[in-house]
């Protein structure tokens, strides 16, 4: 007669004696396919790297790190940013914890229209999903980078011909109070940069893309302070902040700026 096999002892629910809890623990840098909503094609599916943590009391020993893989695998392909509170809550639930914290990385595409030509290519965007949860109550944070062209005012000031002019991240990181389009985040920042870019310029985009630039001078200051004044007046963003990174064609450093904003507080 075949004997039973023993118990295996789960070591994470034993007790621990230290009494020091753990803000996060989880898993990161994990990969994933997940599908997006696209304002212009419905849905776009990329591939994510999540990050997924929840707060430890100080009374248990470790988290149960094979369940934060058992909720992506049970969402197949079907993860999305619609269900992404859902997943925190089911997260929160399955490893018996009060907090959670769950940050989805992935590049985002949109197709775009040379200015002149009318050639379509694709941009890229790095977009950043932030979920976290307390007893029940969930905050979800969203950031864009978007890069654009800047042109220097003082530089066009002071020269004869020209002015130097750079590449720039314009990175938006926005509490949401309501459903926001990633390509409206987007639309906010090219608008206000001194130009947009493109992912294929022929010579006439070219040259419409180096005089809108030469005739919009701004300053890294400037952009941020044109972009947080967008994103005061739109109502379903509770929070944000706003930073620019120039990286300067005549230096060895970047120029930066930040503005923080919390409605409340103007």
């Amino acid at each position: 007669m075949q004997q039973a096999s023993p118990a295996m002892v789960d070591v994470h629910n034993l007790t621990d004696t230290r009494h020091i809890a753990v803000n996060r623990v989880g898993i990161k840098s994990i990969r994933h396919p997940i599908k997006v909503r696209d304002r212009s094609c419905d849905v776009q599916h990329t591939v994510a790297v999540f990050n997924m943590y929840v707060g430890l009391p100080h009374n248990f020993k470790g988290t149960h790190m094979s369940r934060f893989i058992e909720i992506l695998n049970s969402h197949e392909r079907e993860v999305s940013v619609e269900n992404f509170p859902s997943m925190l809550i089911e997260m929160v639930d399955k490893l018996e914890a009060v907090t959670g914290h769950i940050e989805v990385s992935f590049p985002y595409f949109i197709s775009k229209e040379a200015p002149v030509s009318g050639t379509r290519s694709l941009m890229d965007y790095d977009v950043t999903l932030i979920g976290q949860i307390c007893h029940g109550e969930i905050i979800s944070t969203i950031k864009v980078v978007v890069p654009v062209l800047s042109l220097c005012p003082c530089s066009k000031k002071i020269s004869d011909r020209g002015a130097h002019n750079q590449r720039s991240h314009v990175t938006i990181t926005a509490q949401i109070a309501d459903h926001v389009w990633i390509e409206e985040i987007v639309q906010i920042v090219e608008s206000r940069a001194s130009c947009e870019l493109y992912g294929l310029l022929k010579r006439p985009d070219e040259k419409f893309v180096t005089e809108r630039a030469y005739d919009n001078p701004k300053f890294v200051e400037d952009m941020v302070r044109d972009v947080a004044a967008c994103l005061s007046a739109e109502a379903r963003i509770a929070s944000y902040i706003v930073e620019s990174e120039n990286f300067e064609s005549i230096h060895n450093h970047s120029a930066y700026a930040l503005i923080e904003s919390t409605k409340a507080n103007g």
